[in-house]
C-alpha cells in the first residue's frame, strides 16, 4: 500500500509538472488575426501590431477592454486601400506582453506615445474604441503635435460615476471573478456588445474561452481589473475641453453598455453623445442605427464611410 501511494504521488507530481511546462501563453492560444502581425519592443515589452496599406495619411486604431487589434479587421480591410492602417495590441491584451502596470488611460497614452515614436509615425488620425477611446483622449491632449484628428468610437470617459458607484464597481470586479467567468457568461457578455451579433463574433468567443488555459491568464485577468479601475481613477471628463483636434464621435444607437444601465439608469446613449458636443470644441456626433457598443464590427460599412468622410474633410 505504501509503495502504491508513493507511485501515485510521483505520478501526480510528474503530471502537474508536465501540465505546467506544456501550458502556452495567451498569445499562442489566440486565433490568427485577419492580417499579419508584427512586433516591436518598448521598454522591454513586446507590442504586437497590424500594419496594412501604404499611404500618406495614417490611421492608428486603439481597441477596447478585453479586446485586441483584430477587432478593427473589418475596418482595416477597406480603409487600407486609402490609408496606412495600424492597430496595436495594448499591453495586457492580445499578443502583447502582460506587465505588472497601472493600466490607466494615462499609462496607455504613454505606451501609444512610445509606439508612434518607435515606428516613426507623425500626424496620425487616432481612432479609439471604448476604453481605447478614453486612452486616446489622454494621448491626443498630451501630444497634440502628433494627433491631427481624433475619432472616438463608443468612447468610455464621457459618462461620469459617483465615488460610491465607482467603489461599488471596483468591489464587484476582481481577478477571481474574471477568471471564473463561465462559458455561458462569456457568450452573454459578448452578446451585450451587439444589437444583432455578427456570425464572425464566434471567433472572439472561442478565443476568450481558449485563453482560460493560458499560462498567463491570471495576469491577463488582473490587467482587465486594473484597466476598469484605471478608467474610474483616471477620468478624462476634465480633458474634453482641452481637445484641440477636429473630433468625430460615433455611437451605435442601441448601445447597451454606454451608459451603464445599473449606475446611470436615467441616462441615454444620446445624452452621453451630447456630452461630447458640449465639451469638445470641434466635435461631430454620429449615431449608427440598429448597432450596439461594438459598432465598428457590427456595422463596419457605415463606420468606414463616416471615418473616410471625416478624414477627407478640409
Amino acid at each position: 500500500m505504501k509503495h502504491f501511494s508513493f507511485v501515485l504521488i510521483v505520478t501526480l507530481i510528474n503530471a502537474s509538472v508536465f501540465s505546467q511546462t506544456t501550458q502556452k501563453p495567451m498569445k499562442e492560444l489566440l486565433s490568427d488575426y485577419e492580417f499579419k502581425t508584427y512586433s516591436t519592443t518598448l521598454d522591454g515589452l513586446d507590442i504586437s501590431y497590424i500594419k496594412e496599406g501604404d499611404a500618406d495619411k495614417t490611421l492608428l486604431f486603439v481597441h477596447g477592454l478585453s479586446s485586441n487589434a483584430d477587432a478593427w479587421s473589418k475596418n482595416i480591410a477597406v480603409l487600407k486601400n486609402n490609408y496606412t492602417c495600424i492597430a496595436l495590441d495594448l499591453p495586457g491584451y492580445g499578443k502583447s506582453s502582460i506587465p505588472d502596470a497601472d493600466y490607466t488611460p494615462s499609462y496607455f497614452a504613454e505606451v501609444l506615445f512610445q509606439f508612434v515614436e518607435k515606428l516613426g509615425l507623425d500626424h496620425v488620425i487616432l481612432v479609439g474604441h471604448s476604453m481605447g477611446g478614453q486612452a486616446s483622449v489622454k494621448f491626443a491632449t498630451a501630444h497634440p503635435e502628433i494627433v491631427d484628428r481624433l475619432i472616438l468610437v463608443a468612447p468610455a470617459g464621457l459618462e461620469q460615476f459617483s465615488e460610491a458607484n465607482a467603489a461599488m464597481m471596483k468591489s464587484f470586479l476582481t481577478p477571481a471573478s474574471v477568471q471564473n467567468t463561465t462559458d455561458a457568461q462569456i457568450e452573454n457578455n459578448y452578446a451585450l456588445n451587439f444589437y444583432v451579433q455578427p456570425e464572425e463574433v464566434s471567433k472572439m468567443i472561442s478565443d476568450r474561452k481558449n485563453i482560460k488555459a493560458a499560462s498567463d491568464f491570471d495576469a491577463h485577468c488582473t490587467a482587465i481589473v486594473k484597466s476598469v479601475s484605471g478608467m474610474l481613477d483616471d477620468p478624462v471628463f476634465g480633458d474634453l475641453k482641452t481637445i484641440s483636434q477636429p473630433t468625430l464621435v460615433i455611437f451605435g444607437d442601441k448601445d447597451m453598455l454606454i451608459p451603464n444601465r445599473y449606475f446611470n439608469p436615467t441616462l441615454t446613449t444620446e445624452a452621453v453623445g451630447k456630452i461630447a458636443l458640449e465639451n469638445i470644441k470641434h466635435a461631430t456626433l454620429e449615431f449608427i442605427p440598429d448597432a450596439g457598443h461594438f459598432v465598428q464590427f457590427e456595422k463596419p460599412k457605415e463606420v468606414n464611410v463616416l471615418i473616410q468622410k471625416f478624414v477627407e474633410q478640409k
